[in-house]
């Protein structure tokens, strides 16, 4: 009887036939079929079979690569999800290389960007030949960092000379990476630059802008600024500084700090005949009662000015309690917007992401069991949806008022049509990628390139 070999509980598997040189995979014994990511898929007829191009992007956390495959088609397959949903997937047949063993293998064409692998190495590959060991990894073959950036050395662009800064806080967050790897992924150089190390010179003759103890930041072609809340000032100072050293940056200074202010934001809106859901201000606690009637009373919103995500915002379910919250908000010199409930929207809103007027995708939120806030930070839940024509003019009428190339469009459908609920300037891509399978990342280089005219690569 042949003696099975011990493999971990991941391993690098190797396709020569489909020229990826490493791909890491999670060993699973429970999955029957095994899986590999797989993108922009086509069929194709070949001597009158058919045969499936599409591309993999090998390492996690890395779109900046993708190679091109083409295998024949042998089986379409229904598979169930971990989540419970099934669907239909292609599946080729293709040999791989394990350690020294190379064997052939079929393998389902699947989404696995969330994923935390891009391959899943299911029992039909293992039976006869593997046992798994869930408590070692990469028992046939280990390569080290350096080994695997050699492998794939040649699968980088060249560089086109265009050199964008991605101006944000946190370099690890879902965005700000896939906004990295889309630029890298075109050949252009990018840098990340924290807000809070740059700093800057103010001077007629040279103006300057410097970073992290006197590198000076003056050769950028165009910033992306994807500036947090709490930053908004500085992170916008920051901003017109490169705008004032004739540095392209994809959303103004001034349309930020415009879209964070709530309350100028909403008059922006009404002057323009932009249907929002009916809001009020008020400074004294004196006309409090008012404000409630005036909004159609309980149950109604309560927003401080400068909340994002979700977070401080409030539902107050009567009159009563709309008046204590309003009145606490006002006691400690709290500025609040004050706004209807739209309750026909059952918990439901729609983003839609807007680059340069042009609405590029759009997702339905829904809000959790006991939640009015479908914000996915809040624990909503999103899918891809088709808005209408006048939901579509909205979004891009709210995007070109505050002059935002980038912009995510918050919309309610009422019984009086949609209602702008806000407007986001650095709207994330995780939700809607994710939703919708659109690579929104790339869509933001693309508006760059063309607004520099640049005909690179």
């Amino acid at each position: 009887m042949k003696e099975l070999k011990v493999i971990g509980s991941e391993e690098w598997c190797q396709f020569g036939a489909l020229g990826i040189p490493a791909i890491k995979a999670r060993v699973d014994s429970g999955a029957k079929t095994s899986s590999i990511q797989a993108t922009n898929i086509e069929m194709v007829n070949k001597g009158g079979q058919e045969w499936v191009r599409f591309e993999v992007n090998p390492l996690q956390d890395n779109r900046s690569i993708a190679i091109g495959c083409e295998a024949r088609l042998v089986d379409r397959r229904t598979v169930k999800s971990s989540s419970g949903i099934s669907e239909e997937r292609l599946v080729i047949s293709t040999s791989v290389t394990l350690g020294t063993d190379t064997f052939s293998i079929e393998l389902t064409l699947a989404s696995r960007d969330t994923m935390e692998f891009r391959m899943l190495l299911g029992r039909e590959a293992l039976i006869g030949r593997y046992v798994v060991n869930p408590a070692e990894s990469f028992k046939v073959k280990a390569f080290t960092d350096a080994a695997i950036e050699l492998m794939y050395r040649p699968f980088y662009k060249e560089k086109t000379g265009l050199k964008i800064a991605l101006l944000a806080s946190n370099p690890d967050l879902y965005s700000n990476k896939r906004i990295m790897e889309a630029a890298q992924a075109r050949g252009h150089e990018m840098v990340f630059l924290n807000v809070e190390h740059a700093y800057m010179k103010l001077d007629a003759h040279s103006p300057e802008i410097r970073y992290r103890g006197g590198n000076i930041l003056n050769e950028f072609d165009a910033v992306i600024p994807r500036i947090k809340p709490a930053i908004t000032f500085y992170g916008c100072a920051l901003i017109r500084q490169f705008q004032n050293l004739g540095v392209y940056c994809q959303n103004p200074a001034e349309s930020i700090a415009q879209s964070r202010d709530k309350l100028f934001a909403s008059q922006l809106f009404s002057k323009n005949d932009i249907h929002i859901p009916i809001t009020g201000f008020a400074k004294s606690p004196m006309d409090t009662k008012d404000l409630i009637r005036m909004v159609n009373g309980a149950p109604l919103i309560i927003k401080l000015l400068e909340s994002t995500q979700g977070k401080g915002v409030v539902l107050a379910e009567t009159n009563k309690a709309a008046e204590s919250v309003i009145n606490a908000f006002k006691s400690v010199n709290t500025n609040i917007l004050v706004q209807e409930f739209i309750k026909e929207a059952n918990g439901q809103d729609i983003r839609c992401f807007v680059i340069n007027g042009k609405v590029v995708a759009s997702m339905q939120r829904q809000a959790q069991k006991g939640e009015f806030r479908a914000n996915i930070h809040q624990g909503g839940k999103a899918s891809i949806i088709k808005i209408t024509g006048q939901e579509k003019k909205l979004a891009l009428k709210a995007a070109k008022v505050l002059n935002l190339a980038v912009a995510g469009v918050d919309i309610i459908r009422s019984n009086k049509g949609p209602l702008l609920l806000e407007v986001n300037s650095s709207p994330g891509l995780e939700g809607i990628e994710n939703a919708t399978g659109m690579d929104i990342a790339n869509e933001m280089i693309l508006d760059i390139e063309r607004k520099l005219r640049f005909t690179g690569s």
